[in-house]
């Protein structure tokens, strides 16, 4: 079998999970590709969320560093709603948030990469470069790293064209990469759901 071939059985187990995790009579809502390793909660709660953006006419875009895209990912695999997605930055590394997104060195160097004033920014920066209508940014420590660092801190940005930004600081606890970023895709989907309203 050649490196990009798919097992046969890997096209099975996302039916058999799309199935454990319906979202109505039709097809609408359903992850095709993260519905076997995510919550079904979260799969719907990001089915509704789009849903509620769509009716809205507005779109999202979002700025992620310590989910390496994964609610990019999520946002773009729900079947018949993916359109309210706008674009997604996934910046990883300092350099990354600096050069993706304009985030100054110096707010990086005085707040450090995993703070609130980069998680605005990193919102701020998102709603101006993308022409969105709504941005959501993460950005913390998924799992152990430095001494300084606190496993599943991780922050929370989230704004509207035209409204403030919200802010929220978790503390998952040293729970594992995984599980953290679960934690935080239902965070996100939950601000982004009050910065839409309605």
């Amino acid at each position: 079998m050649g490196p990009l071939e798919l097992r046969p059985h890997a096209a099975v187990s996302v039916v058999k999970a799309n199935e454990r995790t319906p979202m109505g009579a039709s097809s609408t809502g359903i992850a095709e590709t993260l519905g076997p390793i995510l919550p079904p909660e979260i799969i719907r709660a990001a089915a509704a969320l789009l849903e509620k953006a769509s009716a809205a006419k507005l779109s999202i875009a979002t700025a992620e560093s310590c989910t390496g895209g994964m609610l990019s990912a999520l946002l773009t695999d729900i079947e018949g709603e993916s359109h309210a997605f706008e674009r997604g930055f996934v910046a990883y590394s300092d350099r990354a948030k600096c050069e993706l997104l304009g985030i100054a060195d110096a707010i990086i160097e005085r707040c450090g990469a995993v703070s609130r004033e980069v998680a605005e920014a990193m919102a701020a920066s998102a709603l101006t470069q993308s022409g969105a209508d709504v941005t959501m940014a993460i950005t913390g420590f998924a799992g152990p790293g430095a001494p300084d660092e606190e496993p599943g801190l991780v922050h929370f940005a989230c704004t509207r064209l035209g409204y403030p930004v919200a802010h929220e600081e978790h503390h998952f606890g040293d729970i594992g990469r995984g599980p953290t970023r679960i934690a935080c895709l239902a965070v996100a989907i939950a601000m982004l759901d009050r910065a839409i309203g309605g």
